[in-house]
């Protein structure tokens, strides 16, 4: 499944990628999604996934890394660059006991 780029020049292929409870809720592994910014790749994965899946990526505790470093900002609503070629990963809130 690719997300097709609906603007803008210089967009990137991005990994992305869903792990543990996103992957089952989702019911993908992996997406390819052309984007430059969070902002560009927000807008690609409500173009690609249901509204249902897309909403499960906003949860409180659902994290992002990107290059497997943690990302600080607020990826749900900052624009930020994301590095051409990049892969992003969406985590689920992790408990412990």
């Amino acid at each position: 499944m690719a997300a097709k780029a609906e603007n803008g020049a210089g967009k990137m292929t991005l990994q992305i990628k869903f792990f543990a409870s996103l992957r089952e809720s989702v019911g993908i592994e992996t997406l390819t999604a052309e984007a430059s910014s969070m902002k560009g790749l927000r807008e690609q994965l409500r173009a690609s996934l249901s509204r249902e899946s897309a909403a499960l990526l906003y949860a409180d505790g659902v994290q992002i890394a990107i290059n497997q470093k943690l990302i600080a900002e607020n990826w749900r609503c900052d624009d930020f660059e994301i590095s051409p070629s990049a892969e992003v990963a969406f985590l689920p809130r992790v408990t412990g006991g």
